[in-house]
């Protein structure tokens, strides 16, 4: 992304569809007033030029997922889970939210899918605000109490559902539902293909949904292929 004084917002948008999340998260509007200068909606905004031009900057630096997260220490997985997936989940959910409630009022009455898809979005939110609580209350806590015991060598905590095997196959099921309303969003924009003439909010909102579903899989892997197999695993050997 190269940064330029005579590039509008809106050619900044137009170029690399991802700069939009960034001017939102600044307040800067990139769709209808998208006509002016960085250093002009800077200005109007009160925000910090330099800050901004430097994320517009490394827009399109691609995180390394090709990580062997298979030999990571449980707790140490966990807390990356937390960090990098949870995080990025309570980051976007608002942002995602103002995007799907817009394109639904301006452009539902020509596009009737994305009224479902503001529907769909809002109860697959919900669902994983509560189910990102009770992996960080209840599962991720005891599976580090079952990761200390055995570095301390110290008999297995006694949790009160039982056996892990309880929240994680709860914490699946719901995996499985949020996969599938992203599996139906994804049918219903085509493939996150915005119409030849959408507005650039109604590009964003697309860009940032399956950019959120990529998110998700990869989320979803680290916890159903290798965190909850081994906490199985894990619980079994301190329990005997």
């Amino acid at each position: 992304m190269v940064i330029s004084n005579e590039k509008t917002v809106a050619d900044y948008v137009t170029e690399n569809i991802k700069t939009a999340h960034i001017f939102k998260k600044h307040g800067i509007d990139f769709c209808c007033g998208g006509n002016v200068t960085i250093q002009k909606a800077c200005a109007k905004k009160n925000v910090n030029q330099e800050i901004l031009e430097k994320e517009l900057s490394e827009v399109d630096e691609v995180k390394d997922l090709i990580e062997d997260y298979d030999k990571w220490a449980l707790d140490f997985l966990m807390i990356y889970i937390e960090n990098v997936h949870h995080t990025y989940v309570r980051e976007s959910l608002p942002l995602i939210s103002q995007y799907a409630n817009k394109v639904a009022k301006v452009h539902g009455h020509h596009y009737e899918e994305v009224i479902i898809v503001n529907q769909l979005f809002h109860e697959v939110a919900n669902e994983l605000l509560s189910h990102l609580q009770k992996e960080e209350q209840v599962l991720f806590p005891y599976i580090k109490q079952l990761v200390d015991s055995k570095k301390e060598g110290n008999t297995s905590p006694t949790p009160p559902f039982g056996s892990v095997n309880n929240p994680i196959k709860m914490m699946e099921h719901e995996h499985e539902n949020a996969g599938d309303i992203f599996k139906e969003i994804s049918r219903l924009t085509n493939n996150y293909t915005p119409p030849a003439e959408a507005c650039n909010t109604f590009k964003a909102l697309y860009a940032k949904l399956e950019e959120f579903e990529q998110d998700l899989h990869q989320h979803i892997h680290l916890e159903n292929n290798i965190l909850h197999p081994k906490a199985i695993s894990l619980e079994k050997e301190m329990v005997g």
